[in-house]
C-alpha cells in the first residue's frame, strides 16, 4: 500500500503513544478523513487482517464480528465515523484466525484537530481469549477480571456505574430441566445481557447465575432503563432445545464518583443493593446509596474505613448492652449485646448502617467471632454477680451459612470460660433463606451443648410462624412495631394477646421489646409475657457502664 510520509509518520506517531499505555491489547488508529488505518501486527496475525495498513478497516473488522453483534458494532462505528459521536466502548464475539469466536472489549476515542473537528479515531481492543480469568461457559470475564476492571475504573478517578444482576430461583432451573439445560440459560442470558448493554458497557460472569456491569457510558438512569429492558425479555421469555422458559431477574447497582475506595468495598456495596433487590423478588433494580442527610463519598468512606477496620483485629468496634428485665419481678434477666462502631473520623456509627452493608462482605464472619469472644468475655464478668445471667448475641445468616459454626461457638465458649445455659443465640426471620435442615442441625447441637435459642424480630415477616412450626425456639421476641401505643391501641392489643398466645402454644418464653413508658409496661403485662427490654429501664450502654449500674 503506497502510503505518503507525511500521513504515515502522524499515523505511526499516534500509534506508537497509545500503545505505550495499551499494553496488552491490540492498539488501532483512523485516520478519519481518509479512512485510512494502522493495527498492531499482533492484531492482523490473530485474526488473519490483509495488514497493519488497511482502508476501511471498520468494515473488514465487522466482517470477523459474530453475524448477532455486527448489528450494534456498525451502529456505533457509524455513529462516530459521522462525528455523532465522541467514544466507543463495548463487548463483541470476533472470529479469530482458526475460526473460533472469542470476546473482546473494544475501546476508542475521537481525537480533533486545532479546528475542533474530528481528526483521528483511536483505541485497543482486549482479546480475552488470550486471558486467564475468563469463563468457559460464556466468554466473559469472571468475578477476578470484575475486580481487576473494578480497580482500574476507580484509579481513573472518572465517575462510572457497576452493577450486579442475577437469575431468581434459577435452582428450580436445574432441578425441572437438568444442569446442562441450566447452563444454557446461562449462555442465553449473558448474551441477552450483553445486547442490551452492548457500548453502553462491560459484562461479566460471576458465580452462579449472576453477572456484572462496569459502564463508564451510562447514567444510572440509563443503566435502569437498559435493565427494564432486560427484565420484560425475560419475563416474556425465550425458547432453548424446545422449552419455553420465562425468569425473574434482580440487579443491585452503584454510581461511583469517589474513589478513596477499593475494589472489594464497591463488590459489598453492590452484593447488599443485590441482596435487597432479591428479596423484593419482582425484579426490580435496587440502587446503594448513602442514607438520608449523608454524602454518597461519606458513606463509602465511612464503609471502606469500617471494613478496613475488620481486617485491623476489628480496631473501632465495640459492644453495648441493653438489659433485659423479668416481667414479673423487674429484676435483671439478662442483657442484648449490640455492635458499635467508633473513630475519631465518623464519631460512634450504629448497626443498621454497616451491618447491611458487612453481612454480604466474606470478612463477616471474621466481625461476627470478634462479637461472639467479646460478648463472651464481658459476659463471663457478669455471671460471677449474677450466676442465671443470660447474654443475648444476634447472628447473622452469614455466619450460620459458615461451614463449622456450631464448632467455633463451642470453641469460645471453652476458650472464654463462658457457661452454654447462659448463652442465648438470636436469629432473624431472615434466617428462612437458609436451609432448613442446616439450621435445625446447628441448632440441635449447641442446644445439646446448653445453647439456647431466641427468635428475634417475630411477627415482622412473612415466615415466623412457620419456622416456630420447624425449629424450637427458647424465646420469641416480639418486635416494638406492635407495642408501641399499645396502652390505647386495642388492635396493637389484639395482635400482642394473638402473637404471645402462638408463642407460648411452642413452648416458648415471651420477650417484648420497645418498652419505653410505665403506661406500655402496665399493657404489656396484662398478656402474661416473661420478659421486657426498653429505654424505660436503659438504653444499651458501655460494658463498663453496664457492670457498674446493673450487676
Amino acid at each position: 500500500m503506497n502510503i505518503p510520509d507525511k500521513l504515515k509518520r502522524t499515523l505511526d506517531e499516534i500509534f506508537e503513544a497509545f500503545s505505550i499505555v495499551c499494553e496488552g491489547t491490540y492498539v488501532y488508529v483512523n485516520d478519519m478523513s481518509v479512512d485510512l488505518s494502522r493495527w498492531s501486527r499482533t492484531a492482523v496475525d490473530a485474526f488473519d487482517l490483509p495488514g497493519e495498513y488497511m482502508t476501511n478497516a471498520g468494515g473488514i473488522w465487522e466482517e470477523h464480528i459474530h453475524p448477532e453483534d455486527r448489528e450494534a458494532y456498525h451502529k456505533s462505528i457509524d455513529e462516530i465515523m459521522r462525528g455523532a459521536a465522541g467514544s466507543h466502548d463495548m463487548q463483541y464475539r470476533a472470529r479469530n484466525r482458526q475460526g473460533n469466536y472469542v470476546m473482546c472489549t473494544c475501546r476508542g476515542v475521537v481525537i480533533h484537530d486545532a479546528e475542533g473537528k474530528p481528526a483521528y479515531f483511536a483505541g485497543s481492543i482486549r482479546n480475552h481469549g488470550l486471558e486467564g480469568d475468563i469463563d468457559v461457559m460464556t466468554g466473559l470475564r469472571d468475578q477476578k477480571g470484575f475486580l481487576e476492571d473494578l480497580e482500574e475504573s476507580l484509579s481513573e478517578q472518572k465517575p462510572f456505574f457497576a452493577a450486579i444482576l442475577g437469575i431468581n430461583g434459577f435452582s428450580e432451573i436445574n432441578t425441572l430441566y437438568g444442569y446442562d439445560f441450566g447452563n444454557l440459560v446461562i449462555q442465553k442470558t449473558a448474551r441477552l445481557y450483553l445486547t442490551q448493554t452492548l457500548n453502553g458497557g462491560r459484562v461479566y460472569r460471576l458465580d452462579g447465575a449472576r453477572f456484572g456491569l462496569i459502564s463508564k457510558n451510562f447514567t444510572p438512569e440509563q443503566a435502569e432503563d437498559a435493565f427494564s429492558r432486560f427484565r420484560d425479555r425475560t419475563r416474556k421469555g425465550f425458547t432453548i432445545d424446545g422449552i419455553h422458559i420465562s425468569f425473574v431477574v434482580s440487579e443491585g447497582g452503584i454510581y461511583v464518583d469517589s474513589y478513596e475506595v477499593n475494589s472489594h468495598t464497591i463488590l459489598a456495596c453492590l452484593e447488599s443493593a443485590y441482596r435487597r433487590s432479591g428479596r423484593n423478588m419482582l425484579g426490580d433494580v435496587t440502587i446503594f446509596s448513602a442514607r438520608a442527610g449523608q454524602k454518597q463519598a461519606e458513606a463509602l468512606a465511612l464503609l471502606s474505613d469500617i471494613r478496613e477496620s475488620v481486617f485491623q483485629k476489628c480496631r473501632g468496634f465495640l459492644l453495648y448492652y441493653q438489659p433485659i428485665m423479668n416481667a414479673e419481678s423487674q429484676t435483671l434477666r439478662g442483657a442484648e449485646a449490640l455492635i458499635r462502631y467508633r473513630d475519631d473520623r465518623h464519631g460512634l456509627v450504629f448497626p443498621d448502617t454497616f451491618i447491611p452493608f458487612l453481612e454480604n462482605d466474606s470478612i463477616f464472619p471474621e466481625l461476627g467471632s470478634w462479637i461472639l469472644r467479646r460478648a463472651m468475655e464481658d459476659g463471663a464478668r457478669f455471671v460471677q454477680k449474677v450466676p442465671d445471667f443470660i447474654m443475648n448475641v444476634n447472628l447473622s445468616y452469614v455466619q450460620l451459612e459458615q461451614a463449622g459454626f456450631a464448632e467455633e461457638v463451642k470453641r469460645l465458649l471453652d476458650e472464654t470460660g463462658f457457661p452454654a445455659r447462659n448463652l442465648c443465640l438470636e436469629i432473624t426471620e431472615r434466617c428462612r433463606f437458609l436451609d432448613l435442615q442446616l439450621l435445625k442441625s446447628i441448632m440441635n447441637d449447641l442446644r445439646q451443648y446448653g445453647v439456647k435459642f431466641a427468635l428475634d424480630d417475630f411477627g415482622t415477616g412473612f415466615s415466623s410462624a412457620s419456622l416456630l412450626n420447624d425449629l424450637s425456639f427458647d424465646t420469641i421476641k416480639i418486635d416494638r412495631a406492635f407495642v408501641t401505643g399499645i396502652a390505647v391501641d386495642t388492635k396493637k392489643q389484639d395482635a400482642l394477646s394473638h402473637l404471645a398466645g402462638l408463642a407460648r402454644t411452642f413452648g416458648s418464653d415471651v420477650c417484648v421489646e420497645g418498652i419505653e413508658d410505665e403506661a406500655t409496661r402496665e399493657a404489656v403485662n396484662r398478656y402474661h409475657v416473661t420478659s421486657l427490654q426498653g429505654y424505660l429501664y436503659s438504653k444499651p450502654v458501655s460494658a463498663e457502664v453496664f457492670e457498674r449500674d446493673w450487676v
